[in-house]
């Protein structure tokens, strides 16, 4: 890749739309809150912590994550963790952020749900005033824990409705297929929120057939399976709904054994809205101009590739149509100076 391709990459105007928040606490940002609330970790330093983010699979990364996830306690300890992420979004020229968050991993631990997305949202406002980004947050259930657990979550959360948009469904996919979540999902859609789904990671195309169907998902978290049904993957790019790819997690958790065997490029290539985001930035090695760089160094993707997936990243947010409207002007503008340079 040669040095004004990266460039362009680096500095293009970006949406990151799937990036778990709790998944962007750096190891650093992990040693100093345990030590502000008194948290003992499985790990004697940061360097001893970050030596064991060697995962076999996506289990083996969520045992970790929520051991980290287990120094989070305040209103300031979720401010704190958010801020660091938007600050390394606006140095990687993200303008819109769609963050997810994952209320039950902290309320099963005894904190309070106002705790938890206060301080999201506080810092979501700094960011807006302070680094000219633009945020949202959509909630995510585990799937690993009860369609009744999500419900139960679910009332917590309605009372701070107008500080969330939309929700969504993660965690272990095995075994866990979309349909368990249908009845959520259909109260989710009555109260107006915008739905999403992870499917198609480890999980099945099936899954991905389900989420669409069963909870009437708008986009697909990961989705990178579903070439293996050439149906699906004509519907998903005749029906222009999103697939968020996270290039570098599927590389750590071995959805694919090396970038260049990675279907970003036949995704695109079959009409697929597709996205680049950096899902558990602080685990998989890299924030999201580092996973737009290792898959254009490894997969024969150009300038134009480039455009089209910053366009995307707009195009399939949750953003009003005149603010959406606004960001590809942007995104618009940049290329043309980018080609004028050239």
């Amino acid at each position: 890749m040669d040095d004004l391709l990266r460039e362009t990459l680096q500095a293009m105007p970006k949406a990151e739309l799937h990036i778990h928040i709790e998944g962007s606490l750096e190891p650093e940002l992990i040693f100093l809150l345990a030590k502000r609330n008194n948290v003992v970790l499985p790990y004697p330093s940061v360097e001893d912590l970050r030596r064991a983010y060697a995962f076999e699979d996506l289990q083996s990364f969520l045992d970790i994550y929520y051991a980290g996830a287990s120094v989070l306690l305040t209103e300031q300890d979720f401010y704190d963790m958010t801020w660091a992420y938007l600050r390394r979004a606006a140095a990687d020229n993200v303008r819109h952020a769609e963050i997810f968050f994952d209320p039950q991993t902290h309320t099963a631990r005894g904190v309070k749900f106002s705790a938890v997305i206060d301080g999201i949202d506080r810092a979501l406002h700094d960011a807006r005033e302070q680094l000219g980004i633009s945020g949202a947050l959509i909630m995510c259930f585990l799937r690993h824990l009860s369609e009744q657990d999500a419900f139960d979550v679910l009332e917590q959360a309605l009372p701070h409705r107008a500080k969330f948009i939309g929700v969504g469904l993660d965690s272990s996919e095995k075994g866990h297929p979309p349909e368990k979540f249908t009845r959520v999902f259909a109260r989710c859609k009555e109260a107006g929120l915008r739905l999403v789904a992870h499917a198609g990671e480890e999980g099945p195309p099936a899954y991905i057939q389900t989420a669409l169907d069963r909870l009437n998902v708008e986009r697909i978290d990961h989705g990178v399976r579903c070439l293996e049904d050439p149906a699906l993957t004509q519907r998903l790019a005749r029906e222009r709904i999103p697939l968020t790819v996270c290039p570098l997690s599927n590389i750590k958790l071995r959805v694919f054994d090396r970038m260049p065997d990675h279907n970003l490029l036949k995704l695109l290539d079959a009409g697929i809205v597709v996205t680049i985001n950096s899902d558990d930035p602080a685990y998989f090695g890299g924030y999201i101009n580092a996973n737009f760089v290792a898959a254009f160094e490894a997969l024969p993707l150009q300038r134009q590739h480039a455009y089209q997936l910053a366009r995307n990243g707009f195009d399939a947010s949750f953003l009003d149509s005149g603010t959406k409207q606004r960001y590809l002007d942007q995104v618009d503008a940049f290329f043309t100076s980018e080609t004028n340079r050239a």
